[in-house]
């Protein structure tokens, strides 16, 4: 699918490295909902997840620090749960020492899992971590940032997508719908139907073609291996 604008956050780094780590793509043509293709639900504003909600994450990016994802490139996936900014903030504390304590503000949010190692790594950047609430997918976070993908694992950082959902509306209300006649030809890929392997089954809606790429991105693909 081509891209006709893509709008990147005002504030994006502006007060912080990676804060306001957030941008939306418009579509030329909209994407019809199919069995292969499923949208996540935007969270409503002030939605606050259970840390014992089941949460997923996904992407093409690195295995681990130095092992890349070979061809055919089957998307990985992972089941994480969601952490606190301030426990957060104190394992990297403990990391990275006393200077750089306050990493994790409150535009962003922490989620992984120790015990198995799953995390995000390089080339994740902006894929998304998706929550089952209420029997639907709720689009949590956007893949941001981490320490490096090496034993032990570190919690991995995202953008809080439930901060930025009056953004979000404000930008879909107020942008010019797009020219369809300057699509480039659209790319058929060999894809399945999506399912989280072991996790239950996404809800389903009913739901109009959209122009908007729900599935927010950061602009750029970016990954800071904090030593």
């Amino acid at each position: 699918m081509s891209v006709n604008r893509i709008i990147m956050h005002p504030d994006f780094e502006k007060f912080h490295p990676f804060g306001d780590d957030i941008a939306m793509l418009q579509l030329h043509l909209p994407v019809n909902f199919t069995s292969y293709i499923s949208p996540a639900c935007l969270p409503a504003p002030g939605m606050l997840p259970s840390r014992h909600s089941s949460c997923w994450i996904t992407g093409w990016g690195m295995l681990s620090e130095d092992k890349q994802l070979l061809p055919p490139f089957h998307l990985q996936e992972g089941k994480v749960g969601l952490i606190e900014n301030k426990l957060c903030n104190m394992l990297y504390g403990q990391r990275l020492g006393t200077g750089k304590t306050n990493s994790v503000h409150e535009e962003m949010l922490c989620a992984g899992d120790i015990l198995t190692g799953k995390a995000i790594c390089q080339g994740d950047s902006g894929s998304p971590l998706v929550c089952d609430l209420l029997d639907a997918w709720v689009l949590v976070g956007l893949a941001s940032w981490g320490l490096d993908c090496r034993h032990p694992i570190y919690p991995s950082v995202f953008t809080n997508v439930t901060y930025f959902a009056d953004w979000i509306r404000e930008i879909q209300r107020l942008t010019p719908p797009p020219d369809p006649t300057a699509a480039l030809p659209q790319t058929q890929l060999p894809y399945g139907p999506l399912q989280a392997a072991g996790s239950p089954g996404p809800g389903t809606a009913l739901l109009p073609p959209q122009t908007w790429l729900l599935l927010l991105s950061v602009l750029r693909a970016r990954w800071q291996a904090l030593q």
